[in-house]
């Protein structure tokens, strides 16, 4: 059995799941999907809100945004959150906001009561408590028109990793999770928020993740990863991979 990419699938977990191609093919197809999502938000309720990701990928759809392709949104439009964050400072070169905005988000003609960072350096409890409260404030029952999310080689997304409090959480949309294996603290969205967004989606890219993202498409994971949370029966993650990242699912998927 042969696949002719880009491909779409359904997993076992449900998640909906797109292989696109090669890295540059993939990081458009996300790019082009994040116009798309924003340009219907906009177009159907006049906003577009949405929380972004750290990482590598993230940030290469954050710089073609901020290129020729910035004309096709209605920046005044659009909100930022973010899904995490570490507990440094705005100008550290760890902190997940600064990448963002070094990555092209700053370059978008935005004010700024249109961009929404964690403060995650300081009282980090507290400060998540806050960040809910702003989001609910924005957005009241209104979920997320895009939630933005990769994943690590343990499996985790935004900030929840395993053996976590973090994962436990049922109510409250953003906490402060302690993440002992690292030693630090982390601010994140929760299941509840990210799972009610209109649209969750997740990049994975390159051949490193091809064991982690087939082990948690086939569910060969116990107990299982965080990531393999995100999304629901009802309301379905988009998972976007390249073809590196695809391998070993691509294989199972055949045999």
């Amino acid at each position: 059995m042969t696949h002719t990419l880009p491909h779409f699938f359904t997993s076992k977990n449900g998640q909906d799941v797109a292989v696109i191609g090669d890295y540059e093919k993939t990081i458009e197809y996300a790019t082009e999907h994040f116009i798309q999502t924003a340009k219907a938000a906009i177009t159907n309720q006049g906003s577009f809100f949405v929380a972004l990701s750290g990482g590598s990928t993230p940030n290469a759809i954050y710089k073609n945004l901020s290129s020729s392709k910035s004309s096709e949104i209605d920046w005044s439009k659009v909100f930022f959150f973010w899904s995490d964050e570490r507990a440094v400072s705005p100008t550290n070169s760890e902190s997940n906001f600064f990448n963002s905005m070094n990555a092209g988000i700053k370059k978008l003609p935005l004010v700024k009561k249109q961009v929404f960072r964690m403060h995650a350096e300081a009282d980090i409890e507290a400060n998540a408590a806050l960040y809910e409260k702003i989001i609910k404030e924005h957005l009241g029952l209104r979920p997320f028109d895009l939630i933005m999310l990769g994943m690590g080689d343990d499996g985790h997304t935004a900030s929840l990793f395993p053996q976590t409090k973090a994962l436990e959480e049922s109510s409250k949309w953003v906490v402060a999770n302690e993440v002992a294996q690292k030693k630090v603290w982390r601010m994140t969205m929760t299941y509840p928020c990210i799972n009610r967004a209109k649209n969750i989606v997740v990049y994975i890219l390159g051949s490193a993740k091809k064991t982690v993202i087939n082990k948690v498409l086939f569910k060969k994971n116990s107990p299982p990863f965080p990531i393999e949370k995100i999304g629901t029966d009802n309301n379905k993650a988009l998972f976007i991979l390249d073809i590196e990242a695809s391998a070993v699912f691509r294989k199972n998927l055949s045999d």
